[in-house]
């Protein structure tokens, strides 16, 4: 897989790198800030880009408006945004559009190789990967009549997984229990937060996410 690598910490961007070409990838190049990376993807139209949240000049949001920027002019490139601190917000304007090929991560993932391994396989081959911590800071927002409230302790958990980007059966993996048990599982939780029924996998993870982000009351 070839790989452009968007990060103004040299320390960190090398050990991206690094990491990156030991398990098997080619990191086709760097960059220090969001104008030159996406120079270099321009040029290198890589299968993947890995981005920083905040870059150059100002270190607020330039990392994320070059993410959009390239899912607009090279959609055929994946992103998987990383970031130092849960900031849901910038998570959910990145994944408005869609969901297929995108990643947002905090960067202590990084450290666990499984983990991020995993992240860039599944955002590479087109599916998406969510921030398990994300993913729980948005369950865990208490709204007035918050339908959530309706689902049980084992549906919490799949959604939470299905907002990370899993399929039915990397959640069966993970809850140790059988897929039939988990689609069952899936069909109640739409069938309770009024989401429409979708065997795509992209679809629903978007789905979810446009719940999540949705004032209590307001998805019909």
């Amino acid at each position: 897989m070839r790989i452009v690598i968007g990060e103004d910490s040299l320390l960190l961007r090398e050990g991206l790198a690094r990491l990156l070409t030991e398990t098997g990838h080619e990191v086709v190049a760097q960059a220090g800030d969001a104008d030159e990376l996406l120079r270099k993807i321009g040029g290198h139209k890589p299968d993947l880009a890995i981005v920083d949240v905040r870059m150059p000049p100002s270190f607020t949001d330039e990392g994320i408006r070059a993410a959009l920027t390239v899912r607009d002019r090279w959609p055929q490139v994946a992103v998987l945004v990383l970031s130092e601190h849960v900031e849901s917000t910038y998570a959910l304007e990145l994944f408005a559009g869609g969901t297929d090929g995108l990643g947002y991560l905090l960067k202590q993932r990084v450290s666990d190789l499984d983990q991020f391994a995993d992240a860039v396989s599944r955002v590479a081959s087109g599916g998406s990967a969510l921030d398990p911590e994300v993913v729980s800071h948005l369950l865990g927002r208490h709204r007035r009549g918050d339908p959530l409230d309706r689902l049980t302790a084992r549906e919490r958990e799949v959604l939470g997984l299905m907002a990370e980007g899993r399929s039915n059966y990397a959640i069966a993996e993970q809850l140790v229990i059988t897929e039939r048990a988990v689609e069952k599982h899936v069909t109640s939780i739409f069938s309770k937060l009024d989401l429409p029924p979708t065997a795509d996998a992209h679809r629903r993870v978007l789905a979810v996410l446009k719940y999540l982000e949705t004032p209590a009351g307001s998805v019909r």
